[in-house]
């Protein structure tokens, strides 16, 4: 507090005259304020077992990984750089022949050492008078890298990378109030805390929450009045209900949802003029998916690559329609090649971050701070959907090929007909075409007036435009 009164008469003065003097003389309140503020904060009580991923990598990465972090563009010093984020690098012996971390030794470690000397021009992080990059470390940030090197510094890989261990059930204080081994976490950390589970609720709340669960929608009265006139084991009529439920119309729309918005799903273009884009297929394919209870490996496979599968149908040609959410534009000015980058990145980062939960868009610039995906895998990755046979730039209209063609239900039947009878049809020509080849030429060879004008092969096929009608 007394700083900034201090400050306020120094302006204040300054306003008014350079030639008189402020009075400076503090009363006892101001002292003992500021001798409150100068005073060391006190530390909170630190945790039993430091982690390196819980508590110590926060604390590196705000303090030290921009100059020796993962982006080896900013690592320093130049010469010999950095990294304090990998234990190889901080185990292993540097200039001095010693390393920057010794295991269960913080006061033999010289990172501890300069993050905690009071020299300006040593200490780590720059001190902000130093460098545009400086900053001072909270002294319960220090401690804490100080005790987890006491007990070890032990380095973890992302949480995503470590397999998750099944931990014995916690003792609470009663036991018998637990249906399953999730309530026992959650008994326990009520115990901890002092506080009780409320009651059971009715059936009636139970049976609506599980509709709003599952569909999203409250269930009708009167379906509500069944279920509480049923007399069963409430459990059995829970159950029933669960799987009742899962078949429905209403549970497909609620959860397709959830997934068309990782999807990105939307009824336009999303950027710019946004226009109307045709492809609400993909949409109800989903629904399907969920209402059929589908396989995920089946739904996995025909959302990425349906159009690859042989003989591949029209459901799963629509199924890649995953692939053609993302946001696209016909803006004027644009450049195709950049447009395309952009559109191949961002289904990158969708498949990844919908199948693989990492994201992979930092990798697009450098490699992966903390996910291990380097520059090069991202782009490995980017180059199958690279040929993808589609204009970058859809002209800003609802079907931008490529497109699928489908027929309304009550035609579908007729239309496939239609369709096979084409393909027949259509071997049918080319085997014809095979055997007549021969008996052709023989005729227009027949018509030569010199030997130099016979034909012993074919030479090219010119293909004539597809035409509505044909000239007279």
């Amino acid at each position: 507090m007394w700083k900034y009164l201090y400050l306020g008469v120094i302006v204040g003065f300054s306003a008014i005259s350079c030639s008189e003097k402020p009075n400076l003389t503090q009363t006892p309140e101001l002292q003992e304020s500021a001798v409150s503020e100068s005073a060391e904060p006190e530390l909170q009580k630190l945790p039993e077992l430091v982690s390196f991923n819980e508590h110590v990598q926060p604390i590196l990465s705000a303090n030290c990984y921009h100059c020796h972090g993962p982006d080896s563009g900013t690592r320093m010093p130049e010469s010999e750089p950095l990294r304090v984020d990998k234990a190889d690098a901080v185990f292993s012996p540097r200039e001095s022949g010693k390393p920057v971390i010794v295991k269960g030794a913080p006061d033999a470690s010289f990172l501890l050492q300069l993050m905690e000397t009071d020299d300006l021009n040593k200490v780590m992080p720059p001190d902000p008078s130093k460098s545009p990059h400086g900053k001072k470390m909270d002294p319960q940030d220090i401690a804490l890298v100080r005790k987890w090197i006491a007990q070890g510094a032990v380095f973890e890989d992302h949480w995503a990378y470590i397999a998750p261990k099944k931990e014995p059930l916690p003792q609470t204080k009663n036991p018998d109030w637990s249906r399953t081994p999730v309530d026992h976490f959650i008994a326990a950390k009520m115990d901890a805390a002092g506080v009780s589970p409320n009651p059971e609720q009715s059936r009636a709340r139970l049976l609506r929450r599980l509709h709003f669960d599952l569909t999203g929608l409250p269930p009708q009265a009167e379906d509500l009045e069944k279920l509480l006139q049923d007399k069963r084991d409430f459990d059995l009529i829970y159950s029933e209900l669960v799987d009742r439920l899962l078949g429905t119309q209403e549970y497909a729309e609620h959860f397709s949802r959830q997934w068309l918005d990782v999807a990105r799903y939307a009824d336009t273009h999303g950027i710019h003029i946004d226009n109307y884009r045709s492809i609400w297929p993909y949409r109800d394919w989903v629904l399907n998916a969920f209402k059929n209870n589908m396989p995920f490996d089946q739904f996995t496979r025909e959302q990425i690559s349906g159009d690859m599968l042989a003989n591949a149908t029209s459901a799963e040609k629509v199924a890649t329609g995953y692939l053609r959410c993302l946001p696209t534009t016909g803006e004027g000015g644009s450049i195709p090649e950049e447009v395309r980058a952009m559109n191949m990145q961002d289904m990158t980062d969708t498949v990844a971050s919908t199948w693989l939960g990492l994201s992979t868009g930092c990798a697009a610039c450098h490699d992966h701070k903390f996910n291990e995906i380097s520059t090069k895998e991202n782009y490995q990755l980017t180059a199958f959907f690279n040929n993808t046979p589609m204009n970058p730039l859809d002209g800003n209209n609802e079907k931008h090929p490529p497109n699928v063609f489908l027929p309304n239900k009550e035609n579908e039947k007729a239309y496939n007909e239609l369709i096979a009878k084409i393909n027949q049809l259509t071997l049918q020509s080319e085997e014809y075409q095979k055997r007549s080849n021969g008996n052709f030429l023989k005729w227009l060879n027949a018509s030569a007036q010199s030997e130099m004008l016979k034909i012993s092969g074919k030479i090219s096929r010119l293909a004539y435009p597809s035409m509505t009608k044909l000239p007279a």
